[in-house]
């Protein structure tokens, strides 16, 4: 699509196209994270299981992530701006339908399906083929800088969807929510987003051919069936899954998991806003590092603080008075800030081309079973057990194993190319 002659120089365009998604990303992100507070109203109003409630959440993100070459496909043909226009309205009628919930099948329907379907039109697949094609010699730094969207969701507006559930109860606080996420995504995207310019296809290895396939006499591009016959495709998806059980077991619960051991409700959600505080930073440093060293040092790097979180949330059950909650944010916030740019990186670093989106898009489904399986599984044990304890010891042996896959699979060059 060519440029309106008041935004002509591509760059230009490119920093409007990140500034308005990397909101985009707040408001949309807000629904996804805010539901760790919503998770609590509802244990307290219905009386479901943990299991129950934290179900509708794995439904959520299991057909997120199943929709993925759904999404890839419908990017090739109709690009990430128009899907995340019907991705915007479907969200405000999803959220419009969570507000009249009785029963948990309503839940499950218009968070666990609908919801999740306008997630992935205009959540983060469509995202990072939008802002990573205008910054294709920056991928790592923009894809941070986008993602960073998310850490401010976490940090703003899950106090703020408490405050709403404090003041107006639940059911107002959805719908005002919804207000938001299509007041802001439905003019802005269409009076300023511009789909990126077409890309040039890179030859791959010297010797596949259009289809990816090993021996070819023509030099061409990867396409999803060429990939998925390569361990690095299995292999970078392993991490995704990996590193989405535990960092999304331990997101969605942890406002849970310090309501059980005495942590005031209101602080508890305050400390889930300030793990998206400190992940801003967290989401540009580690993108930028991994620009200018490599995937695997920053990725492993990140997932030191992952690990060292767990023990901090241990801490924190253990005296929720002293300043261990506070420790397990700022840990956790550093820690899972990584997935954001260094995954999306990785993919583009072994899978560029004009088939990158149906790739990614795959793997980013892998990824979303990992956190479903993450989510579920961790209400499934505190209601086997009463506690969170092997939930946690689970999610220690996610977050040594992802950044092993992680050094495994990736290029050990630098990664920065501008």
């Amino acid at each position: 699509m060519p440029l309106e002659p008041s935004v002509s120089h591509p760059a230009k365009r490119g920093r409007i196209v990140l500034a308005v998604t990397f909101i985009t990303t707040i408001l949309m992100y807000g629904v996804w994270y805010g539901y760790s507070v919503f998770l609590v109203t509802f244990l307290r109003e219905f009386g479901w299981s943990r299991s129950l409630v934290s179900g509708a959440f794995s439904t959520f993100v299991m057909v997120h992530g199943l929709l993925g070459p759904v999404i890839g496909w419908l990017l090739r043909w109709y690009g990430p701006r128009r899907l995340t226009i019907a991705g915007a309205l479907l969200m405000g009628a999803a959220m419009f339908l969570m507000a009249e919930t009785t029963q948990w099948w309503h839940l499950y329907l218009a968070f666990g399906i609908l919801a999740a379907v306008a997630m992935s039109l205009a959540g983060w697949i469509p995202s990072v083929v939008l802002v990573g094609g205008w910054f294709p010699n920056r991928y790592g730094t923009a894809i941070g800088i986008m993602g960073s969207g998310i850490g401010l969701s976490i940090f703003a507006l899950i106090p703020l969807a408490q405050l709403l559930i404090d003041t107006f109860g639940w059911r107002w606080a959805y719908r005002i929510l919804a207000v938001a996420v299509v007041g802001w995504v439905l003019p802005a995207t269409l009076c300023l987003v511009r789909d990126p310019p077409p890309i040039d296809q890179p030859k791959v290895g010297g010797a596949f051919s259009k289809h990816g396939e090993r021996g070819g006499s023509r030099v061409g591009y990867w396409t999803l069936a060429g990939a998925v016959r390569t361990w690095q495709f299995w292999g970078v998806a392993g991490v995704y899954f990996t590193g989405n059980f535990v960092t999304q077991m331990l997101l969605i619960h942890q406002v849970a998991y310090l309501v059980d051991h005495g942590v005031p409700v209101m602080i508890a959600a305050a400390l889930g806003g300030a793990v998206g505080l400190v992940s801003i930073g967290g989401k540009i440093g580690w993108g930028a590092l991994s620009d200018r060293t490599t995937r695997p040092l920053a990725y492993g790097l990140a997932f030191t603080f992952v690990a060292a979180s767990i023990g901090g949330l241990v801490l924190a059950g253990w005296y929720p008075t002293s300043y261990f909650p506070h420790l397990y944010a700022v840990l956790i916030g550093i820690g899972y800030a990584a997935m954001a740019p260094l995954l999306p990186a990785v993919a583009h670093d072994l899978f560029a081309g004009p088939g990158f989106s149906m790739i990614f898009s795959a793997i980013y489904t892998v990824g979303g079973l990992g956190l479903a399986t993450g989510t579920w599984s961790a209400g499934l044990i505190f209601d086997a057990s009463g506690s969170y304890a092997g939930a946690l010891w689970l999610g220690l042996a996610m977050a040594v194993l992802s950044p092993l896959l992680m050094w495994s699979v990736a290029p050990r060059r630098a990664a920065g190319r501008g």
